[in-house]
């Protein structure tokens, strides 16, 4: 997890169990003094190949280069059937090449992908796959078989799109024409016309987007083959249901393509998305614009980028001197739905598990250089836990839809990246967060000093401290990196303004400026006095992924309430639920100051504790239990039995003082009647509980001299001021280091 020091004032604040004196010193002076190695649940560390050969991985044959497809990199891939619990930060951008998102390195190519929150493929309550255009939830059979469409022929004799929409065209019209009552189908063709002719005026500047009720339609799979019907013979509008009923409306996306394309490029994009014909393909005229392709990629890779790929290539002309570039559209493996081929299926399920190593390099930003270099999106990345940025980590991923071949082909070009991969294997599944034991840490403190104003031995005060942890534990705080780095903003307010439904006010407070004047605080000063999205894009760094999402999805839909629904739904779940985490967190580490400060180390009435000694934070309020009057003058229970929730809709609360602060701390925020639902951003916070103290594991430490002379702490040292100390100890999922850290220095620079 990456450090945050700035947070000092308000993390300072917080109390101690410990009464011993404490000592000075610095931790992180360098990524190697900071060393993090994952502990999976079997017990073992991720790191025990690296002992033999760091390196080395055993010999694999690479895979052919064809069957890579570039990533997106977009921070977005939101389906409403399930939303992948992952996160996503800045990824490196590059400058050259035809290319709209940030970090790829080949030219004129769009990486698919949704960057405003726009679901292609929602699956309904009944559980049928929704098609384009379709919101009832019925599953719509393609009315047109030859889906591969385009407008130039190619090796693969493409079908011409006039011969395809005609075709498609005739079987519609019967099929509305059996479908619906002439009163009905004449109502509709009048009102695609009355669509057209608004498109053409001003009349939609002002009016509501207009619809029509095509009726009930009771039987399931006549609805299914309605929707279709209709968007073979007019793309520029789009089918929604509700309940049995079938309602049909304007299709913006449509017109928007058309300001880019022609209509009749439009037609068939629409047509041939809406058929879905696997392995088919769709091809646009060659366009000589650079720039023009850009924004074609970039329009594709908004509303469409989780349901199909593009790419650009020579037109037909290339060998002959015209340089004109065409853009080519795919369906992407994931688009053919639960019912997909079977062999496709086979494709999907590869899982590659490995060991990741980094130094002093971001989680998510090695993440985002993996998946362009493996041809992938970083959502297909999982992983345990969340690791620190200036450290050396160690830490369990799996990938899907990459073999380990095509891993370890990868492995020298992550080297000059500060990365290594090693242990490669094919898994059967994916990481879940949490799905680990814990972490072991290899820690060097430099600088040792005394406390001010402290004349004590200072190898006596560092022994002290030590003894103290291991034996009494820590508070468990969560540690200032779960709050962000800003001295202005900090994550948790994001979260408080989320979890009051002030979409704006969060979004300000995201693009709210430090007192810095590099352009990324420069870009979002402008944005605050100006509220100007697409200028604030110009001037915000490529590099930058989330600001620059979150203004293009402000400069597509406004800085309104429902604009700024939008713009959160530019980032995937597991970051928009992060802000409210954050909230829930600040809340916590308050909730343990107070208990501690209202009864000390003592377990008394009211308290809640955990029967589970093994239980992470995520178990059932079952295994948690009041404490009685009775159990508390009987001393049944210890300090490290006692939980407090962490907020949510699904957590009980102590019944004593603490319990009634918790309400007071809600009724201060706001947030007497919340659910901690967020129905807007589909966000649910079922909440958990949390141990308010945890001890270091299998901890040992010794003196280090400058010379790099080990010295044991135990034995007599006259420069002890000059050396560091080195601990190694193990801490529980979820446990922070800077933490037990600070218990053990009673401050420090941490």
């Amino acid at each position: 997890m990456e450090e945050n020091t700035d947070d000092g004032i308000r993390f300072s604040s917080l109390c101690f169990i410990n009464d011993h004196v404490g000592f000075q010193g610095s931790i992180k002076t360098s990524a190697s003094d900071f060393i993090v190695i994952e502990i999976d649940e079997r017990g073992q560390l991720v790191s025990k190949a690296a002992d033999e050969s760091l390196y080395e991985i055993s010999k694999i044959q690479s895979e052919p280069s064809n069957s890579v497809k570039k990533p997106k990199l977009n921070i977005q891939n939101v389906s409403l059937e399930h939303e992948n619990n992952e996160e996503v930060a800045d990824l490196p951008g590059c400058s050259d090449g035809d290319q709209i998102q940030p970090g790829c390195s080949d030219s004129d190519q769009i990486q698919p992908g949704c960057s405003d929150g726009h679901q292609i493929q929602p699956v309904c309550s009944d559980g049928d796959q929704i098609q384009p255009g379709c919101s009832d939830g019925h599953q719509i059979q393609p009315v047109c078989s030859d889906g591969d469409q385009s407008h130039h022929s190619d090796s693969e004799k493409e079908n011409s799109v006039n011969g395809v929409t005609s075709k498609c065209e005739e079987q519609s019209v019967d099929l509305l024409n059996s479908l619906l009552d002439e009163k009905t189908h004449t109502s509709l063709d009048q009102f695609a016309c009355d669509v057209k002719g608004m498109w053409n005026s001003e009349t939609e500047l002002i009016e509501p987007s207009p619809e029509l009720s095509l009726g009930r339609i009771l039987d399931k799979n006549q609805r299914a083959v309605l929707h279709s019907a209709v968007r073979q013979k007019f793309p520029f509008l789009i089918t929604r249901g509700n309940n049995s009923e079938v309602v049909v409306k304007p299709n913006l996306e449509f017109k928007e393509l058309c300001h880019l394309v022609s209509e009749e490029e439009a037609l068939g994009f629409f047509k041939y998305l809406d058929a879905k014909k696997e392995n088919s393909k769709f091809t646009f005229k060659p366009d000589p614009n650079k720039d023009h392709r850009k924004a074609v990629h970039h329009f594709l890779n908004k509303k469409f980028g989780n349901l199909v790929e593009t790419k650009s290539f020579p037109g037909q002309n290339y060998s002959a001197g015209n340089s004109s570039t065409a853009i080519t559209v795919r369906f992407r493996e994931k688009a053919h739905g639960k019912r997909s081929h079977p062999e496709c299926e086979r494709r999907k399920a590869v899982c590659t598990a490995f060991t990741l190593q980094k130094e002093n390099l971001e989680m998510f930003e090695a993440i985002g250089f993996l998946a362009i270099k493996l041809g992938v999106i970083p959502s297909d990345f999982s992983y345990a836990g969340l690791k620190d940025k200036k450290a050396i980590t160690y830490q369990s991923m799996v990938v899907r839809k990459v073999t380990p071949e095509r891993l370890k082909n990868i492995e020298e070009e992550i080297k000059k990246k500060r990365m290594n991969v090693f242990n490669i294997r094919s898994v059967g599944d994916s990481l879940r967060l949490g799905q680990l034991k814990g972490n072991h840490f290899e820690i060097i403190i430099r600088n040792l000093r005394n406390q001010l104003n402290d004349s004590a031995n200072l190898r006596e005060r560092i022994l002290e401290a030590i003894e103290n942890v291991k034996n009494k534990g820590f508070v468990n705080y969560y540690g200032p990196q779960r709050f962000g780095k800003g001295k202005k903003i900090q994550t948790d307010r994001i979260g408080l303004a989320l979890l009051k439904n002030e979409m704006v006010k969060a979004i300000k407070l995201f693009l709210t400026p430090e007192d810095m004047d590099d352009p990324v605080n420069k870009a979002k000063k402008y944005f605050l006095q100006t509220e100007d999205a697409k200028g604030t894009l110009s001037l915000m760094p490529e590099f930058r992924v989330r600001e620059r999402a979150l203004l293009e999805s402000l400069h597509r839909f406004g800085l309104t309430e429902e604009g700024c629904i939008q713009a959160w739904f530019s980032f995937p779940h597991s970051m928009r639920i992060f802000y409210i985490h954050a909230y829930s967190s600040r809340v916590w580490n308050e909730a343990v100051s107070y208990r501690l400060a209202a009864y000390g180390p003592k377990v008394v009435e009211g308290d809640l504790i955990c029967l589970d000694e093994d239980a992470n934070e995520h178990f059932p309020s079952s295994k948690v239990h009041l404490v009685t009057k009775e159990e508390e003058s009987a001393n049944t229970y210890a300090l490290h039995q006692v939980v407090l929730p962490v907020l949510g809709y699904n957590i009980q609360y102590p019944e004593n003082k603490v319990g009634r602060w918790y309400q007071g701390v809600l009724s201060r925020d706001g947030l007497q009647a919340c659910r901690f639902r967020v129905p807007a951003l589909k966000l649910n916070v079922p909440g958990c509980y949390r141990h308010i103290v945890k001890h270091p594991h299998n901890l040992s430490h010794r003196l280090v001299h400058p010379d790099a002379a080990e010295i044991q702490v135990e034995g007599p040292h006259d420069d002890v001021t000059a050396s560091s100390l080195s601990l190694s100890f193990d801490l529980d999922a979820s446990c922070y280091a800077t933490v037990c850290l600070r218990e053990m220095m009673k401050g420090g620079d941490i």
